[in-house]
């Protein structure tokens, strides 16, 4: 069985990065930070783009899958796994990256969170910079861009929040842990 579960912080504005695609330090938080490691050594692959991949290195040497146009299909790489959503269905792409199932961990960005909208997240765990707004930055989701919340958006796609949780009452970042409504 494969079960997913996206990860985000963002400001109140909804926004993962500033204009410039890099996380500002505003949304940068050690207790959201150990929470999200911890979290990542919970799944059996890690799902994220490009971008997130050439930006992060992997020193833990987790098992990922990159999302990129660059790949035909699903390739192994030195590096992990790359996926191409055009070439490849997920279903097909996963069978062969978990053949035994798991939990699968999507740290995104935007496109990857879209994208696993559609998939279907099992839960996503949405943190939030509370007092932050990142002026012309990166929404968490394409739909953010027209004015919706990424709470309405998680709503729509079938979720509701499961718990919340203080990480950090100095940031102060909050925890909301959505998960589908309709199992």
């Amino acid at each position: 069985m494969i079960e997913i579960h996206g990860y985000a912080i963002v400001s109140d504005d909804d926004r993962i990065a500033d204009p410039e695609g890099r996380m500002p330090e505003a949304l940068r938080s050690e207790a959201d930070w150990a929470y999200f490691q911890a979290e990542l050594d919970r799944a059996a692959v890690t799902v994220l783009g490009r971008l997130g991949h050439e930006a992060h290195p992997n020193p833990r040497r987790r098992l990922r899958l990159v999302v990129s146009s660059s790949a035909s299909g699903l390739e192994r790489r030195a590096d992990g796994w790359w996926w191409n959503p055009q070439g490849l269905d997920w279903e097909a792409a996963i069978r062969t990256v978990l053949p035994a199932g798991g939990r699968v961990a999507v740290p995104g960005g935007r496109r990857v969170f879209d994208l696993f909208l559609g998939i279907g997240y099992a839960a996503f765990h949405l943190s939030r910079a509370e007092g932050v707004r990142i002026s012309g930055g990166v929404a968490l989701f394409s739909a953010c861009e027209g004015g919706a919340s990424a709470e309405a958006v998680l709503a729509r796609s079938g979720m509701a929040v499961a718990e919340r949780r203080i990480l950090d009452p100095q940031g102060p970042v909050s925890l909301a842990i959505w998960r589908r409504s309709n199992p």
